[in-house]
């Protein structure tokens, strides 16, 4: 039996790759994208004043003065910036013990008591629908201004992030290595060490050195709202208006996460 597309096909006509009613729907609902952009730049121009070229020639003006940076100002800036990388290192610690045990348990595939892993995996969701800065100001509020409640909120931000990516990769292992140790008559410790550990290691050292680079760029905001480190610093600088003191801090800071990328890159090589 030869259908119209065969024929098409005969007669050298090829077939569109999608058909009409799709098309058409695509399209409609890019041009509603489109509108709710415009409609969304549109409305914020209204609140402007001076609109979008005034703010542009303002932003202009203000970003001048940033320059040059004062670089003078760098060795005096040296301890809140060890104090920002100490935040970063205890944090991601901390984090990666605790993340072990709660890993696993939110992981379907090894937790077979539904009420545990739904318990668990109901915390971490919890844990990660709450930003870091709220956490930071929060922890401000509770312990007052400091590195404790930037450590405070870095660790929480980093065990929602490392359980949520950690016990995705336990799930994705190959379980037919356990259920043999299970089968030979392994406990469960021995499972979990000698099955699970050498396949989910590589990634998770991967994972431990991501959520540390992203601490280090993290506990530098955090310090915009009280939490210690050089972000405090920055913040002081911009409020009294030392727009040249500011850009040195930015450029420190800029060439500190630069090389502690660079040396992440290379212990990741290193260990995987």
């Amino acid at each position: 039996m030869v259908t119209n597309q065969s024929k098409d096909v005969i007669k050298g006509n090829t077939p569109p790759l999608f058909p009409i009613k799709t098309k058409a729907r695509v399209t409609l609902i890019f041009f509603v994208v489109i509108g709710f952009y415009l409609f969304s730049m549109i409305w914020t121009q209204r609140d402007m004043v001076g609109g979008f070229g005034n703010s542009l020639s303002n932003m202009f003006t203000v970003a001048g003065k940033f320059f040059p940076p004062n670089l003078s100002v760098i060795p005096a800036v040296w301890d809140p910036m060890a104090q920002t990388i100490q935040m970063a290192i205890v944090a991601t610690t901390f984090a990666t013990i605790l993340t072990i045990p709660l890993a696993i348990l939110s992981a379907q595939n090894i937790t077979t008591f539904k009420p545990l892993y739904y318990v668990t995996r109901t915390l971490m969701n919890i844990l990660r629908t709450i930003p870091d800065l709220v956490l930071a100001v929060i922890f401000v509020g509770l312990f007052g201004i400091g590195v404790l409640p930037g450590i405070l909120a870095l660790f929480i931000f980093s065990l929602g992030i490392l359980a949520k990516l950690i016990s995705e990769t336990i799930e994705s292992v190959d379980m037919n290595p356990l259920e043999a140790m299970r089968a030979s008559g392994g406990n469960v410790f021995q499972v979990i060490f000698f099955g699970l550990v050498p396949q989910v290691l590589p990634q998770f050292t991967s994972f431990v050195l991501y959520v540390f680079e992203i601490n280090i760029r993290a506990s530098v905001v955090l310090g915009l709202v009280g939490a210690g480190g050089i972000g405090l610093v920055l913040n002081q600088q911009l409020g009294f208006y030392n727009y040249q003191n500011a850009m040195a801090i930015i450029v420190l800071i800029f060439v500190v996460v630069i090389v502690i990328e660079y040396i992440s890159n290379k212990l990741r090589e290193a260990l995987i």
